[in-house]
């Protein structure tokens, strides 16, 4: 039976998730303001602090030391902010941008990063007209796309960004088989750079490393 936290530190504590004690406030009231926006639209279906801890943080986790310091990042198809808004607290030298094509769902996190007061910058666009104008040195997506269309909108706009990092699921290894099927992993290198599993279940997840051929694939960056 799931657990139900009084608060994220309780749930962090719980699942024996370690982040900066600092960072423990501004991810509550990014919840709270989450959760109030969520009575309006559909913005996610994680609405406890345990379910937020387990998938929201730690799939941030998971992708935050694989970013170099002070980066360009753009979360492609934010949704209610997760990863970006996640990782703009965990990460404050990150220059962080977020995009989604849908108006609705564009407006709460605009509103949500400007009531948290997060120096955030939200696009309503489709990610591939965005990178039609923008550089990027990482692009993280979480759950926007299976890995063959995603590559698909980015195919045209690789000198847009240095490094595009994917949360996945079991579903990884058939997708990566997909998009190489397809030509779309040409002059790529793919490396899976994470596995980890989601605190509570024996769900694995993995973070999917995308970049041009001779880009130094799988380092380390500096933090």
């Amino acid at each position: 039976m799931e657990t139900r936290a009084a608060n994220l530190a309780a749930a962090l504590a719980q699942h024996d998730i370690h982040i900066d004690p600092d960072r423990i406030p501004p991810l509550q009231c990014y919840c709270q303001t989450l959760w109030s926006w969520n009575e309006k639209l559909n913005l996610t279906r994680h609405m406890t602090y345990d379910r937020f801890a387990t998938r929201d943080v730690v799939d941030s986790l998971a992708l935050a030391p694989w970013i170099p310091s002070n980066a360009r990042v753009l979360d492609a198809g934010t949704g209610g902010g997760v990863p970006g808004v996640v990782l703009a607290i965990l990460r404050p030298d990150l220059q962080m941008s977020l995009c989604e094509s849908v108006g609705k769902k564009f407006r709460a996190v605009e509103a949500i990063v400007a009531e948290l007061g997060l120096a955030v910058t939200a696009y309503h666009a489709r990610l591939e007209k965005l990178l039609a104008t923008a550089n990027f040195d990482t692009l993280v997506a979480r759950a926007i796309a299976p890995l063959p269309r995603l590559l698909a909108w980015l195919e045209p706009h690789r000198d847009r960004f240095d490094q595009l990092l994917v949360v996945k699921g079991r579903s990884w290894q058939a997708e990566c088989q997909q998009a190489r099927i397809r030509g779309l992993l040409k002059s790529l290198q793919l490396t899976r750079i994470s596995t980890y599993r989601t605190p509570g279940s024996h769900a694995t997840n993995v973070i999917l490393q995308i970049r041009r051929t001779g880009r130094g694939a799988g380092s380390v960056p500096a933090r």
